[in-house]
């Protein structure tokens, strides 16, 4: 057992390395939508419905909502009517480096149960949590070479599914706000019975490397439930909570990096920059480089247009206990006064410049005047 958590803790490390970290669209909010099950392997057939063909219709509408959004880039690990092993739906996340990845399922039980739950990873399983999780992992029965694949993993085990935690730790609250906001416009907007937001150790959201949750949608064998997600309105009642809710997602995120958590004053000394025509000739301080600090946050984020007003050309540095937000990279005084000025016109009012020299941050008054043209 301990091997095995030691194996879960080594391929996140692995994952969180430089060459799978760099973002590789940053002028996209990228969303990997995942239909659960598919081609052999059908999920449950509860009141004669098939899980498969339900989970891929809605993914779609998802898919077809989001990316009427221009800066929304929408990912399917499936179109069709396939087989995509657990690991995989992970791995095509993790090289689309998303944003989100939100894993679309049908329920079933052999009670009246009925209503919408949608799970974040976790290892603290009540015992209903953990048949969930026991029932979406045993589809890796299924594949090929498992054994290889997860490394000894049981579906079956409790124990084996306490080092799934591990890896998707660090997402936890971003995890928790969607499927919250998705609960939220389930019960709020849709009016359907909703079963709350739980922690569950499912194997096809521990490996990724992004705020990922499993909803399932509501239980087939609950016959009411089940026909009316086997609808077309009903497919697209649900599509469009979970299309709002990932855009109130985005929205927030946005939100957060802005002047209601900016947290520096403006510097002593600094020279005065009023918001005019910044003359089109150069002033170069060599060995001096020149940002314009716009926000600090203690949440990270993604240093994308998206998140910033539009602006390009975002840097992110932790300080001091806070992550901080640069927009440009020059030497030109001139052109950083440019910068500043584009900044304040899409709301970062008290945005301010700063100075390196060496890599090491010093006043602007002391750049300017220490360094010759």
């Amino acid at each position: 057992m301990r091997t095995y958590i030691f194996s879960i803790i080594v391929l996140f490390i692995v994952y969180l390395t430089p060459a799978h970290a760099f973002q590789k669209d940053k002028d996209h909010f990228v969303v990997v939508l995942d239909a659960g099950h598919g081609g052999h392997d059908p999920g449950n057939l509860g009141s004669g419905y098939k899980e498969k063909d339900i989970a891929l219709k809605i993914a779609l509408e998802v898919g077809k909502e989001l990316s009427k959004h221009k800066d929304i880039k929408v990912i399917y690990t499936r179109k069709t009517d396939v087989f995509i092993e657990l690991r995989e739906r992970a791995a095509i996340a993790n090289r689309a480096d998303a944003d989100l990845f939100v894993s679309i399922h049908c329920n079933a039980h052999h009670s009246s149960a009925n209503g919408t739950e949608t799970f974040v990873l976790g290892a603290a399983n009540t015992q209903r949590n953990f048949e969930i999780a026991k029932k979406e992992n045993e589809v890796i029965f299924l594949e090929a070479n498992y054994e290889t694949h997860y490394e000894g993993f049981n579906p079956n085990s409790p124990e084996s599914s306490i080092g799934l935690g591990v890896i998707q730790e660090v997402y936890t609250e971003n995890s928790i706000k969607l499927a919250r906001l998705i609960e939220d416009n389930f019960s709020g907007k849709l009016s359907r019975k909703s079963r709350g937001v739980k922690q569950a150790s499912l194997w096809v959201l521990h490996n990724t490397y992004m705020p990922s949750v499993l909803i399932e949608v509501g239980f087939l064998t609950y016959k009411p439930e089940g026909k009316f997600l086997n609808s077309s309105s009903g497919q697209t009642s649900m599509a469009i909570g979970i299309r709002d809710a990932i855009l109130s997602y985005k929205d927030e995120l946005s939100l957060n990096v802005g002047e209601s958590i900016f947290s520096d004053k403006l510097p002593d000394k600094q020279p005065p920059i009023e918001n005019e025509t910044i003359p089109e000739t150069k002033e170069v301080f060599p060995n001096i480089v020149f940002k314009v600090q716009i926000a600090a946050s203690s949440r990270q984020l993604e240093p994308k247009p998206y998140n910033f007003k539009g602006l390009d050309n975002i840097s992110r540095k932790k300080e001091d206990g806070l992550y901080k937000y640069y927009y440009g990279y020059t030497s030109d005084y001139n052109e950083v006064q440019r910068l500043q000025n584009e900044a304040k016109a899409k709301g970062y009012t008290t945005c301010f410049i700063v100075a390196y020299r060496d890599g090491n941050k010093i006043d602007v008054s002391e750049a300017i005047k220490s360094t010759s043209n």
